[in-house]
């Protein structure tokens, strides 16, 4: 999209003076932003309408002339809306061709819609307004995931699996406590969302190409025609700011991250060496000549999109890094990279939905697992600490020779017979195998956020209120 003031111009004749000769083909094709802006056609007219009624409340245009021109772009709208608009790369983006269109429907009334505003102040408008959509509708998007997260948790509140770190066996937790992980993950992204929001809810219409403009506009009414809460506060910084674009995208950086943290889990666990949850067939693709396997194509597919967002993010932070102020026509690549990402984060968090709703979780095998690697070796040392009163750090030299120990024999912590274990330590007494359970080991994190089924739902409870 094109500096009003500076750029080589197409052959079309809205341009005339020295403007009318066309550049040539190449110049056409590094020039020519209508194959992805006409994306932008919805945000293009809405802006056009409530900047024409502006300029006839103001009594800058006529009231005949508004009329004539609100028709025009309303005709125009139902023509993309219904597929029969031609698009033309020689009209360069979409602010032109629709204005193209809108001379041949209403004649000279259409020239006088230009009047108090540049291509730079309506690129501006039209993909902040884009944006601001696609982040409401993220933000519902990422409600419906955490609605999915809580209703699983609620359903696992009890259901003990391993907790990892390194992904070594750690300590036993509940997979509804596991859940809950995701829908703080997920809720962080939301709330960037919605700060995000905040943060562009400012009108750029009217600050013109750079300097603002010399007619009387009123640029507090488009702002409330337009549904944003102010308008911006200086011009300069208004035709050069990308800085909604790039925030965009880095929140849809972290927010892919998440889901492809996620996604890798459900990759391991979807494996029959883990075996903890089956993937719906809906979610998941057979091989081309191994007919026993069952992939999660889905979780990986979204694992692969979180490499294209990331990409975007830093594609738009390189472009405008060294852009002096104000417009420079390196910005009309701004566009394709928040296009892809907005619609690769899409794809990704509606997969990740269903995903979460339609997996089997297979809590018997978790339930195995979270036994193993002496996973309750914490709890056998609270328990010297608390019972015997040992410090925590000669508590957890007695817990390692029980472990070694246990290693030695091939058995669980839980097996080891009481006299082994008072033979490392003789303050031991039979009231420890109330801790070397993993139930008892879940039940007994009743802190704050602890994996507790009892502080699980607190947990849901909260977020279903904020939900």
């Amino acid at each position: 999209m094109a500096d009003d003031t500076t750029d080589t111009k197409s052959s079309n004749q809205m341009w005339g003076g020295r403007f009318a000769s066309g550049p040539d083909a190449i110049m056409e094709e590094i020039n020519a932003s209508i194959g992805f802006d006409k994306k932008l056609f919805a945000q293009d007219i809405r802006g056009s309408i409530a900047h024409a009624t502006m300029l006839a409340h103001q009594g800058i245009i006529s009231a005949e002339d508004k009329d004539k021109i609100v028709h025009g772009l309303n005709t125009i709208l139902s023509e993309i809306e219904s597929g029969n608009f031609e698009f033309s790369r020689q009209l360069e983006d979409i602010h032109m061709n629709v204005e193209a269109r809108l001379a041949t429907l209403i004649g000279p009334a259409a020239g006088r819609l230009h009047t108090a505003r540049s291509r730079n102040d309506q690129v501006a408008l039209d993909f902040r307004l884009w944006v601001k959509e696609e982040l409401q509708k993220t933000e519902q998007m990422l409600t419906h995931l955490i609605a999915a997260f809580l209703d699983r948790a609620e359903e696992h509140a009890e259901s003990v699996m391993p907790g990892f770190t390194h992904l070594q066996t750690a300590q036993p937790v509940t997979f509804g406590h596991h859940c809950m992980a995701y829908v703080e993950m997920f809720g962080r992204d939301r709330s960037r969302v919605r700060h995000a929001i905040e943060h562009l809810d400012e009108s750029p219409i009217g600050a013109a190409a750079l300097a603002g403009t010399g007619y009387p506009i009123d640029r507090h009414m488009t702002a409330k025609a337009l549904g944003f809460r102010e308008p911006t506060r200086n011009s300069i910084d208004t035709v050069s700011d990308r800085d909604f674009a790039i925030e965009f995208l880095s929140i849809a950086a972290i927010a892919g991250m998440h889901l492809s943290r996620l996604a890798e889990e459900i990759v391991i666990w979807s494996t029959p060496q883990f075996g903890f949850v089956r993937l719906s067939d809906a979610f998941s693709t057979g091989s081309s000549i191994m007919p026993q396997k069952k992939n999660p194509d889905a979780a990986e597919l979204v694992r692969a999109k979180t490499g294209r967002i990331n990409g975007s993010l830093v594609a738009l932070l390189t472009i405008m890094k060294g852009l002096p102020l104000a417009y420079s026509k390196d910005m009309q690549e701004d566009k394709e990279q928040v296009f892809d990402a907005a619609e690769s984060l899409e794809l990704a968090i509606a997969a990740m939905t269903g995903m979460v709703r339609d997996m089997t979780v297979n809590t018997a095998r978790m339930k195995a697992a979270a036994g193993s690697g002496y996973s309750t070796a914490t709890d056998l040392a609270d328990w010297l600490v608390r019972e015997a009163g040992l410090p925590f750090r000669d508590a957890h030299h007695v817990t390692g020779r029980a472990v070694a120990l246990a290693e030695s024999k091939g058995c669980d912590l839980a097996e080891l017979p009481l006299s082994d274990l008072q033979a490392i330590h003789p303050d031991i007494t039979d009231k420890v195998y109330d801790v070397l359970t993993v139930e008892a080991s879940v039940a007994s994190r009743k802190s704050f956020g602890g994996t507790a089924p009892s502080e699980v739902r607190k947990q849901i409870a909260f977020w279903r209120a904020r939900n």
